[in-house]
């Protein structure tokens, strides 16, 4: 709640900081290049700042960037920003356009929109890094309870205590509704949430838990089950005057398809047109480290069970396929149909510094103009590994497979066959554009910080 009410005046500033800056821009380096027609005085114009900006904090809250009910991702809060910056420079051409006077730089409200972007985004990251050093510092946890006796609120609990970053901090881990009221007391527990994980809790149980909840003014959450998760895509349609409910296998249906498509075009060319001079760097260096091709064109299994080539550029020595059979035995992945094996010997020496970072898959840019991928989505897998699934994990090729996922920024080569499953069929069933970015933008520090990658 402090940093939602401090964010109010850093937003403030950093937005005016923007139109000084814009105005900098116009009225002093940039002059040589394009001569001032007609000056604007930067009284006027600094007064017209504060009342503009003042709206826009409006437009801001509307956004949903001053919540005090969620915690903070930097991912979500750009695509907010982005949309309050735009919606407000709409407004002025609008009143511009309407009032029917000329006004006389059009470079200040373009270049306004785009630095005040910039500015609150660099307001936002440094707030980030702030709280994230006070979490870290055990400084501002929220305290909760995670209630049950499953292996998942063990999971839950081992992972807030050694990730602070989230901004939890675990008080306790009552199993049963009396262990909770034998040990409570508001000393004891002060906490804001009770969170439970226990997916065989009695209804019985659960409403006594959600009353002790309301009685102590604490925040109930759970997980969900199997038929939350699918709630989110139920609709209803009438068959013969009969209400008919229908659980729809994914949200990406309709226009959805069509709006990732187009997302698709338009990142796969920007990655494509941006990352061209690293793509001839790697090239070069597959080509002196190892003998083979600096592409190759490996089997997949695609959207509805298609088989498709995936392209990546080459980290396994020449002869790599046949191998495997062999290295089979050393396999570390018990746990699924993967392979997965730690100190591959097939991997080449710059093949490792490929695959650790990730740029082994750049090329797929090139499936996914094809429309056989998506920039975002499941992991994809091989012939033989699907031909092992049991059949619930067949839900993972209802939509194509992506570049990068909510598995991969979620633990890579760290998490269980079974985790990256429910990660993946996760998203499949709650996609939707502004979560595409979300993992696009938590894939950058992942991929840089080489975490978690075999």
């Amino acid at each position: 709640m402090t940093i939602s009410a401090f964010l109010i005046p850093l937003d403030y500033a950093m937005l005016l900081l923007a139109g000084i800056f814009v105005y900098y821009l116009r009225f002093n380096a940039l002059v040589s290049l394009r001569p001032v027609i007609y000056e604007i005085h930067f009284g006027r114009y600094f007064v017209s700042l504060l009342i503009i900006f003042l709206a826009w904090l409006g437009i801001f809250a509307l956004a949903g960037l001053y919540s005090l009910n969620r915690k903070r991702h930097f991912s979500r809060e750009f695509s907010q920003i982005f949309l309050a910056c735009s919606v407000g420079t709409m407004l002025i051409v609008l009143f511009v356009f309407f009032r029917g006077e000329y006004f006389s730089s059009r470079f200040i409200v373009l270049a306004g929109w785009l630095m005040t972007i910039i500015f609150v985004n660099l307001g936002r990251i440094l707030t980030h890094f702030f709280q994230l050093a006070c979490y870290r510092r055990g400084w501002g946890l929220e305290p909760i309870l995670i209630f049950g006796s499953s292996e998942l609120a063990r999971k839950i609990s081992v992972y807030l205590e050694n990730n602070r970053g989230s901004g939890y901090k675990v008080l306790g881990n009552p199993r049963t509704i009396e262990e909770l009221l034998e040990n409570w007391s508001p000393k004891a527990y002060d906490v804001s949430q009770i969170i439970q994980v226990e997916p065989h809790l009695e209804r019985e149980h659960i409403l006594r838990l959600v009353e002790f909840c309301n009685e102590h003014q604490i925040i109930f959450k759970y997980a969900a089950d199997i038929f939350d998760a699918l709630s989110s895509n139920v609709r209803t349609e009438t068959l013969a005057g009969v209400p008919i409910i229908v659980i729809q296998k994914t949200a990406l249906n309709g226009w959805g398809r069509v709006v990732k498509r187009i997302a698709d075009l338009i990142g796969g060319f920007f990655i494509l047109i941006f990352f061209s001079p690293l793509f001839a760097l790697v090239a070069v260096i597959i080509k002196m480290d190892s003998p083979g091709p600096v592409f190759v064109k490996l089997p997949r299994v695609g959207e509805r069970g298609r088989k498709i080539g995936i392209y990546k550029f080459r980290s396994m020595v020449k002869g790599a396929s046949r191998m495997k059979k062999d290295l089979f035995k050393y396999n570390e992945r018990k746990d699924g149909p993967l392979f997965k094996m730690k100190n591959d010997p097939r991997i080449t020496r710059f093949g490792r510094i490929l695959r650790r970072t990730s740029l082994d898959e750049l090329p797929q840019v090139i499936n996914v103009l094809k429309g056989e991928m998506s920039l975002v989505g499941p992991r994809p897998h091989e012939p033989e590994e699907v031909a092992q699934y049991q059949k619930r994990y067949k839900q993972l090729l209802t939509i194509k497979p992506g570049m990068t996922g909510l598995a991969q920024i979620s633990g890579r080569s760290k998490l269980s066959f079974e985790e990256e499953f429910n990660l993946d069929v996760y998203y499949v069933e709650n996609w939707s554009l502004m979560f595409d970015l979300q993992i696009m933008f938590k894939t950058i520090p992942v991929v840089f910080s080489a975490r978690d990658a075999f």
